[in-house]
C-alpha cells in the first residue's frame, strides 16, 4: 500500500508563490549617520516623508548624511594632499634642482644599488 500512496508536501514548508511577473514599490536609500560615525542607510518608499532625524542603533540621534543642517558644527577642510604639503615648503625649480642633485649623487655612487 506504501507505493500507491500519495506523496504530498507538509502545510507551510514552501511557498508555491514565485516573484515573477511581481513588480515591487519603488524605493529610496537614504543614509543616516550618528555623532560615533555609525553609518545606516534605509529604503523608504518613493514619495514617503523621508524623516531628517533616525536613532541610531547605539542609541544616539542620526542625521541624514548629507543633509547641509545635519547638527554637525564642524568645518570642514578639503584634505590637503602630500603634493599641496610640499609645494608649501618649496617651488617646482627648487624641487627640480633637488631632484637633479640627488640623481647625480646615485650616479657618482653616493647611494648603493638595489636590485
Amino acid at each position: 500500500m506504501a507505493e500507491r500512496s500519495l506523496r504530498g508536501m507538509s502545510i507551510g514548508a514552501k511557498s508555491l508563490e514565485s516573484d515573477n511577473n511581481v513588480d515591487l514599490a519603488a524605493r529610496t536609500e537614504v543614509a543616516y549617520i550618528c555623532p560615533k560615525n555609525h553609518r545606516t542607510i534605509l529604503p523608504f518608499a518613493e514619495g514617503a516623508e523621508i524623516p531628517n532625524e533616525w536613532e541610531c542603533r547605539c542609541g544616539a540621534t542620526a542625521h541624514r548624511e548629507n543633509d547641509a543642517e545635519g547638527g554637525t558644527d564642524e568645518i570642514t577642510k578639503p584634505t590637503r594632499t602630500h603634493w599641496d604639503m610640499l609645494m608649501e615648503r618649496r617651488t617646482e625649480d627648487e624641487l627640480k634642482t633637488l631632484l637633479d642633485k640627488r640623481l647625480q649623487m646615485h650616479r657618482d655612487g653616493w647611494f648603493p644599488d638595489y636590485e
